[in-house]
């Protein structure tokens, strides 16, 4: 597997994982675009030798947001989310949402550092809650 820079060929594939991975909730095409070329974003792809997961972060302040990180189902639990991870935000503060009901991806980010800090209702297009995470300093 390799671990690399996105580019704009990546973006019809990150775009089929993320309708696989979201559904309703994936981003559209020209989201996908915008968050693996935009401005303050660090975005990586994994590959093997297909796309197999990306992740995103975004800049903002002193403050790093993960945006996504995301594995095609097939290649979950091999570690791909930790390299992935470990790529986009080695070290250091850095705060994202996750489902409150997506306990897979809790515990995933449990054993890597994150902590709880807040809770929004009603996040997602379901109604579901998010968890504010943060990993780093408060």
């Amino acid at each position: 597997m390799i671990v690399r820079s996105a580019t704009e060929q990546d973006v019809a594939a990150v775009h089929d994982l993320e309708r696989l991975l979201f559904g309703p909730d994936a981003w559209s095409q020209q989201s996908v675009r915008e968050e693996l070329t935009g401005p303050r974003r660090r975005a990586v792809v994994a590959c093997d030798p297909e796309v197999v997961g990306y992740a995103v972060t975004l800049a903002v302040g002193d403050a790093t947001d993960l945006q996504r990180v995301a594995v095609h189902p097939g290649r979950q639990r091999q570690g791909v989310a930790r390299t992935l991870l470990a790529a986009v935000a080695p070290a250091g503060d850095l705060l994202l949402e996750v489902g409150e009901s997506n306990l897979a991806a809790r515990r995933f980010y449990a054993a890597e550092g994150f902590v709880e800090i807040d809770r929004r209702p009603r996040y997602y297009r379901d109604g579901s809650a998010a968890l504010v995470l943060r990993r780093g300093p408060s």
